[in-house]
């Protein structure tokens, strides 16, 4: 188990972990709030990514941060257009979304598959120096998630998110309190896509590069982390809610991790990814079958016990 988990593994994939809950917390607002399927996400990934690499090739990995979760806004925008103007539901357009954004993807890379930078600094290399060469890029991304889900449980209070949190429960509610349920969604959309552009744009300058199917199967990764951290955590407060992602995400990386140092083909993976899926959403159910079970047995042993003092 040491071999399996070693320094190296377990600094890479708590990297990994709070890059990806990135993602994980723009689903945890989109499909635990506001009860919306937000399947744009891999499109919306890669379009962070290749926003912020061809920033960062210009010598900005900073801006690159904010520019792309600019374009992610634009994404969520549209994705929201979509199903508050014009009537298109959210499975379907999110699907349009992110068909769409494969060509707008490739547009931004200067329609080629791949763009590397490798030869320009990043938002990891500025802070090498600083922090030294083990641990730089942990530090970095630890900084920037914190400070995200600081934002988020902040905004989460507030007026307008308190009636984002009550869309997600009741449109038909909030509308009745003069409050305009499109709006809401909107905004709401608008925070999903430029935290997952966020994401994105922080795993292209943490490996360097940025490929168009980088985002393929991040709905996945991300429902997976969402769920082992509702499972593991509870949802009995937003901060709770909100750790749960992290802690969620650190663990699936964890999972991928032991995988690959398992010698599991890497065409396999996403196999592995849907299993860890299944099983986090089945374990809830699981556990109160089990538990149904147990009051069954003692009550039956209650029963007997009763019938034999008889």
């Amino acid at each position: 188990m040491g071999s399996l988990l070693s320094l190296p593994v377990i600094i890479s994939a708590l990297e990994l972990g709070f890059i990806y809950a990135l993602v994980a917390l723009a689903l945890f607002l989109s499909y635990s709030i506001l009860n919306i399927a937000d399947l744009s996400t891999d499109g919306c990934f890669t379009l962070g990514c290749a926003v912020g690499a061809q920033v960062v090739i210009m010598g900005h990995p900073i801006l690159a941060l904010f520019a792309a979760m600019l374009a992610g806004v634009c994404s969520g925008y549209i994705m929201a257009l979509l199903q508050t103007k014009l009537g298109v539901e959210s499975i379907l357009a999110g699907i349009i979304v992110n068909t769409g954004l494969y060509t707008v993807n490739l547009a931004v890379m200067g329609f080629s598959s791949n763009l590397s930078i490798f030869k320009s600094d990043t938002i990891y290399s500025l802070f090498k120096d600083m922090l030294g060469n083990t641990s730089y890029k942990l530090v970095v991304s630890i900084v920037i998630v914190l400070a995200a889900c600081a934002a988020m449980a902040w905004f989460l209070g507030t007026r307008l998110g308190l009636s984002i949190r009550a869309t997600g429960d009741n449109s038909d509610m909030v509308k009745a309190s003069s409050i305009n349920p499109g709006f809401t969604i909107t905004v709401g959309l608008c925070i999903s896509g430029s935290l997952t552009a966020l994401s994105g744009c922080l795993i292209g300058q943490y490996q360097k590069s940025c490929d168009i199917n980088l985002g393929t199967g991040m709905v996945t990764i991300a429902l997976a982390s969402l769920i082992i951290g509702e499972t593991l955590v509870g949802k009995s407060s937003i901060f709770r809610r909100i750790a749960g992602v992290i802690i969620g995400s650190c663990l699936y990386r964890f999972a991928i991790a032991v995988a690959l140092r398992l010698h599991i083909p890497a065409e396999c993976l996403k196999l592995v990814s849907a299993v860890i899926v299944a099983v986090a959403i089945a374990s809830p159910y699981l556990k109160s079958q089990v538990a149904f079970q147990r009051r069954k047995m003692a009550a039956v042993s209650a029963g007997k016990g009763g019938d034999g003092a008889c």
